[in-house]
């Protein structure tokens, strides 16, 4: 049977939600600032779905579970806590209009926006300079012969990058879910292999954007800001921008364009250059400069040292990204607890943001599940998909993290709202 929410609501209900609703005040003003209040942004409609009911219904009885269960009739409201990684592409094509509405629509205070560029210097919403062969359509149009490496058939492995085409081009593709079949005997076949717990369901649109537009769509949808600044090719980098700190500044600039408040930005990148170019030459959004730590030990990259975290520190850096995995770990009583390293993190006093949940296939528990999950490979704590509650519960009570990006926002947003977190 549906849950009552998903019916139509009581006259009572409807009267509480919008009396609710109408504590927030404005959903926006129009002087080309975004308008929050108490931290938790405009009243727009939040919707977090079947989704984190189902979870939490399979959550072991105790505490955890007793408490989310008590969430169930909301209401429900955006978060900062409650970050849209590319949108939410755990079914929508990531980096895509529809995905960035959806992440909105399930909570999301902040939305991330991956920035690399096309060959005229356009910023634009991709994961990777070079993705678009396995992240839109365009293998199966006439850009593929535009493409670094063109798709030429089974076993051709393409590459296809924004800065192979120009703005114009770049928007007549469509985007599609991150998946490619190699093996594949025709240029449409090859943009299928979606997993299987994924879903091909919402490809029907795929709209895709400049970081500009993304802006834009972000303030119509009282949402905050979170563009990463993706790496490039060193050589086109030079040869449309003039070098790095050039196209650092250039996203920065297109928040200042928009009129967007810096206390709403949170600029990211892997690049260190980068945080450290935005502190020194744009202090108000260097403030919230998230420095993202790609620490891997599967792939010898290794934690950063108390010494390389108290020199980040001296240089400004206020908050630290590392991936969940790393900042978990499991007892000898077969519980999630804080990871050394997130204990190093918080006793030099950063903050601390997280990546990326729902991103896994955890439908077996920790086994299999990979890299976000390694902290507990054989799943002596992680046992079924609902048990990522669990460790969404440590990274927030324990870690203390101060949000966490999620391909699918309202499994976190239904978490933050219903333990109070802003």
């Amino acid at each position: 049977m549906p849950h009552p929410l998903q019916l139509a609501a009581p006259a009572a209900l409807l009267a509480a939600l919008c009396s609710f609703a109408s504590l927030a005040g404005d959903h926006g003003r129009d002087d080309g600032h975004d308008n929050h209040h108490d931290g938790r942004g405009p009243r727009h409609s939040v919707q977090v779905g079947d989704r984190p009911f189902y979870l939490v219904d399979g959550l072991d009885d105790g505490r955890l579970k007793d408490k989310l269960q008590r969430c169930e009739n909301g209401p429900f409201y955006k978060t900062d806590f409650s970050i849209a990684h590319r949108g939410a592409p755990l079914q929508f094509p990531e980096h895509t209009k529809e995905a960035y509405e959806a992440g909105a629509r399930q909570g999301a205070g902040i939305v991330e926006c991956d920035v690399t560029f096309t060959k005229d210097g356009e910023l634009v919403c991709r994961h990777a300079e070079c993705d678009l062969h396995t992240t839109t359509n365009i293998v199966d149009t006439e850009l593929n012969g535009q493409c670094t490496k063109p798709w030429s058939g089974p076993g051709s492995n393409p590459k296809c990058c924004a800065s192979d085409i120009t703005l114009a081009q770049f928007k007549t593709l469509k985007g599609k879910m991150d998946a490619s079949n190699p093996n594949a005997t025709t240029a449409k076949g090859y943009l299928g292999g979606t997993a299987s717990w994924r879903t091909d369901l919402y490809t029907g649109r795929g709209t895709l954007l400049t970081l500009r537009e993304s802006i834009e769509l972000n303030k119509k949808l009282g949402v905050k800001h979170t563009p990463e600044l993706k790496s490039g090719d060193p050589q086109r980098l030079q040869t449309v921008f003039g070098g790095q700190e050039n196209y650092a500044q250039k996203m920065i600039d297109e928040f200042k364009a928009a009129g967007v408040n810096p206390k709403d930005v949170w600029p990211q990148s892997f690049d260190i250059r980068d945080v450290l170019y935005w502190i020194k030459n744009e202090p108000r959004f260097g403030q919230q400069a998230v420095y993202l730590d790609d620490v891997d030990p599967s792939a010898n990259l290794p934690r950063l040292s108390l010494d390389e975290l108290k020199q980040l520190k001296k240089q400004g850096v206020k908050i630290i990204a590392p991936p969940m995995g790393v900042l978990l770990a499991v007892n000898d009583a077969n519980e999630i607890v804080p990871s050394q390293y997130a204990v190093d993190i918080k006793s030099l006093g950063f903050d601390i943001i997280t990546w990326s949940f729902e991103r896994a296939d955890l439908r077996n528990g920790g086994v299999g599940a990979g890299f976000y999950y390694s902290f507990d490979p054989t799943g002596r704590a992680l046992k079924k998909d609902s048990d990522m509650y669990k460790a969404l519960d440590v990274l927030a009570r324990k870690v203390g993290v101060i949000g966490i990006f999620s391909d699918w926002p309202a499994t976190v947003t239904y978490y933050a709202n219903c333990m109070g977190l802003k």
